[in-house]
């Protein structure tokens, strides 16, 4: 039955299921729930991983994936990033991350906005990302809005999970939002909760809108309930180890809240207060310099540290720097593993490197069936060329809901035009209408 009902959620997520029938044979598997399977099969049939075994016979009806000498995994999953929402993050035209003008800011959707055809897409798709955590950005007010969960398969629409969590920044960026200070956007972030709490409550009257004094609108008020009650995770984009703790306080000060800290680049700082409160964090882990006073203690081992403090952590590329793309987490989390091995380095093993671009974002946003290879799990599946933490590894086969998709971007398309030699008059096909 729950085989049945995850199917049927996933139908919902793409156009459609192809109903082919995949065996991944050969391969070295890795299902984030164990050792890795040598010479593993992977049975996938409309959008969900039938079996998980190994040395399995191929069953009839099953087309073969051969991947001897090859790595077989869950797709990887961005834990932020801005897929879908801004094509060229420095020209506003193409960029809806910031809304800087608008009188709404919790409540907006960032999902209305999402663009299937923007570029990094397919670019991401080819690097074994299969799934995306998309955020907005800080406008007019420290509430950024509301993000979604996006499928990267070829021919998705809309995304899987719409408004999926309430986004804010504290810190540095927040105080500039708030009116230049700390205080003023601690006073901002629980006036709009306390806000929020009169309406969930049914205590704010039908005329509130009116009052001269009011910082937030109804709608953001409506919107911030969905944090409050749970439904949402509330990430808040944070660095410095004091402002952590403050964060930490919301969630004793409104306990229904999901909190999620982004970011954290002094996380190591306050590891095991982090641990305690049970809250997990996204943040890049390649931060490993004093850019600002806001981590003037950032290092390499922050990630290291915070895993070894029982913090669950995923990566992303949460300052939205086109340098830290999310086609890069494989790279990202094969570099944890190295600091592991540098003196006085805190870094992951290889399984705990890898949880963090896979399972750990599945977890933290309540993804059934992702990030993990197992009977009844989303079909999610990439068979890599050698081990994926590598540099000189790649996605050679990828698989979303168990259709193969295509490992074309604008970027090889360019590539294949201006090749040396090649007849100018054989345009690639994209070039041709």
């Amino acid at each position: 039955m729950r085989i049945f009902l995850l199917g049927l959620f996933l139908a919902a997520a793409v156009p459609a299921l192809s109903q082919e029938r995949i065996a991944i044979t050969g391969g070295k598997v890795v299902t984030n729930g164990g050792a890795p399977i040598e010479g593993g099969t992977v049975l996938m049939n409309d959008g969900v991983v039938v079996s998980v075994a190994p040395g399995v016979s191929v069953p009839a009806g099953y087309r073969q994936v051969d991947a001897s000498g090859k790595w077989v995994t869950p797709g990887v999953i961005a834990g932020i990033s801005q897929f879908g929402s801004s094509e060229i993050s420095g020209n506003d035209t193409t960029n809806d991350q910031a809304a800087r003008k608008s009188p709404g800011t919790a409540a907006l959707m960032l999902d209305v906005a999402l663009n299937p055809d923007e570029t990094s897409i397919p670019v991401a798709r080819q690097e074994g990302v299969t799934a995306a955590i998309v955020g907005p950005s800080p406008g007019r007010t420290l509430f950024a809005g509301q993000g979604y969960v996006l499928s990267l398969a070829e021919g998705t629409t809309v995304p899987m999970k719409a408004r999926a969590f309430q986004y804010l920044s504290y810190g540095e960026r927040g105080a500039e939002l708030a009116g230049g200070s700390r205080p003023a956007a601690w006073n901002e972030i629980t006036n709009a909760l306390e806000e929020a709490k009169r309406v969930m409550n049914g205590l704010a009257f039908p005329a509130r809108d009116q009052h001269p004094d009011l910082r937030v609108t109804r709608e953001d008020a409506e919107a911030l309930t969905l944090a409050l009650r749970g439904a949402q995770p509330l990430l808040v984009r944070v660095d410095r180890a004091s402002d952590i703790r403050q964060v930490l306080k919301l969630q004793t000060m409104y306990p229904g809240l999901r909190l999620v800290l982004v970011s954290a680049n002094e996380g190591w700082r306050v590891a095991d207060e982090i641990a305690r409160a049970g809250v997990p964090v996204i943040t890049l882990g390649m931060v490993n310099r004093p850019e600002n006073f806001e981590y003037l203690s950032a290092t390499m081992s922050n990630v290291g540290r915070m895993v070894a403090a029982g913090v669950k952590v995923a990566l992303g590329t949460p300052d939205l720097d086109a340098s830290f793309q999310p086609r890069n987490l494989t790279h990202y989390a094969g570099n944890l593993v190295a600091q592991g091995r540098l003196a006085g380095g805190v870094g992951l093993s290889w399984d705990q490197a890898f949880a963090t671009i896979t399972r750990n974002p599945a977890e933290i946003f309540g993804l059934p069936g992702q990030g993990v290879l197992r009977p009844g799990a989303r079909a999610d599946v990439v068979v890599w060329s050698g081990d994926p933490l590598e540099l000189a590894t790649q996605a050679e086969q990828v698989f979303i809901l168990g259709v193969s998709q295509p490992l074309q971007s604008r970027q090889t398309e360019l590539a294949r035009r201006y090749l040396p030699g090649r007849d100018r008059t054989q345009l690639p096909e994209s070039y041709s209408r």
